[in-house]
């Protein structure tokens, strides 16, 4: 029951509309099912398996809106949900920017929906942390990781006839590799909605050869380095093309706090501000990356360009901002498409003459919302590289740079990779700045 079919879906939100008495009604119901398994210190630690489904009803009276959700779905427990969203409505005061719900919208299909993610057993999550685990025993290292899967689904209707359904599958994988004498640690991760197309070996055994190599690491002078960052450096959890993409608010834009903002007023839209090579676009339905095809007010996601050979071509529109601005509203991307070559992480070692190879980065923080400035440490594997070979491992650093300056900075872009649902390419950037070193590993 814990993903529910778009007709029966369907069933429920009707009946919670039924329930309404507000001038407007919008429901969003949403559940699935996920399993996991979580291992440190070359053990199990951890198994589990959840279902779940919850209902949101959101009801409006002018412009005042009231929220309230449940996860019992009986006819009793949604029509006290409907009311407890209605009560809340009348006493919350006006929102001077809340909009109509949407009238019904056409949607894009995705196939994000695999039976053989769905179907995961425990015996095989088992299986990818025995080969994390028996690899780093065979060295003498420790390993710690998390694979986890599960098949959702998400539905909403509203009071004007709007209806939207979208139904997935998912699986995440993280891989840490410690040497035992602590001086060295590697890391892997891989993301996919269809399971077939993840290698527990060879993806386990990125982690431990990283961690083979950042054994003794030697610490250099900080400064600016031609860098390769890999893809879990730009968009992983912590990465800076993420943070880069997180600032594309037209609202921000226009009232001038952001860097997209236009001396004198305006956003940057039509200006080039980044290397020609850069081509950044979203869309829902790719193959590689398919995803939800509408956000969570109902807004359609489309394929959008971003970013094309280096100029900006749109910015994120809510709702309320583009009916101020009058232009159509421009959804968030659920996931980024940068194109790249067919060049291999490989290829780009093998072509830089003096660099430092980054794995990924974390604790990022910003510094100057502005200039996209953020600072940040480097981790799990970070590498001299001389006359086109790693030559040895170094100690973490500090850095303090823009994803701004760092794509401006572009040397060579290889082939793209999926990583946390985008596909981005491994990048060689020019002059990035170190600030200090880091004795953590």
């Amino acid at each position: 029951m814990s993903v529910l079919s778009k007709e029966d879906a369907k069933k429920i939100l009707d009946k919670v509309l039924s329930f309404s008495k507000a001038e407007e009604c919008e429901a969003s119901l949403s559940g699935g099912a996920s399993g996991n398994i979580r291992y440190a210190r070359n053990t199990v630690t951890t198994s589990g398996f959840v279902e779940d489904v919850s209902l949101s009803v959101s009801a409006k009276f002018g412009k005042r809106v009231g929220s309230a959700s449940a996860n019992e779905l009986d006819d009793a427990s949604i029509e006290r949900c409907v009311r407890r969203a209605e009560e809340l409505a009348r006493l919350a005061p006006e929102n001077p920017e809340a909009m109509p719900f949407l009238e019904p919208q056409t949607y894009l299909e995705s196939q994000a929906y695999f039976e053989p993610t769905a179907t995961i057993t425990p015996d095989y999550r088992a299986s990818v942390a025995q080969e994390g685990i028996s690899q780093a025993e065979k060295l003498g290292m420790t390993a710690a990781g998390f694979f986890e899967d599960g098949a959702r689904f998400s539905a909403m209707a509203n009071s004007k006839g709007l209806f939207a359904y979208h139904k997935s599958t998912g699986m995440e994988f993280t891989l840490t590799v410690r040497t035992n004498d602590g001086t060295g640690s590697g890391y892997a991760v891989k993301d996919y909605n269809d399971v077939r197309k993840f290698r527990p070996k060879e993806d386990s055994e990125i982690a431990v050869r990283k961690a083979e190599l950042s054994r003794n690491p030697r610490a250099i002078e900080p400064g600016k380095y031609t860098v390769i960052l890999e893809p879990a450096a730009l968009v992983s959890d912590e990465g800076l093309l993420n943070n880069f993409i997180f600032a594309m608010g037209a609202r921000a834009a226009d009232e001038g706090r952001s860097f997209f903002s236009k001396k004198g007023g305006g956003n940057k839209i039509g200006e080039k501000i980044l290397d020609e090579r850069v081509n950044i676009y979203s869309d829902p339905t790719h193959p590689e990356i398919p995803a939800q095809t509408w956000q969570s007010d109902g807004l359609p996601r489309e394929k959008t360009w971003w970013i094309k050979n280096g100029v900006l071509q749109n910015l994120v529109y809510d709702r309320y901002w583009a009916s101020q601005k009058g232009v159509k509203p421009i959804a968030f991307p659920s996931g980024i498409i940068f194109e790249g070559s067919n060049a291999s992480l490989e290829d780009l070692i093998r072509d830089t003459r003096k660099g430092i190879l980054v794995t990924r980065l974390w604790y990022i923080r910003s510094v100057d919302p502005q200039t996209l400035l953020y600072t940040g440490l480097t981790r799990d594997g970070t590498f001299y590289i001389e006359n086109g070979k790693i030559q040895y491992a170094i100690k973490n650093m500090r850095f303090n740079e823009s994803p701004v300056i760092m794509l401006n900075n572009l040397d060579a872009l290889g082939k793209p990779e999926r990583l946390n649902g985008n596909l981005v390419p491994p990048m060689r950037i020019r002059d990035f700045t170190f600030t200090s070193l880091s004795d953590a590993v």
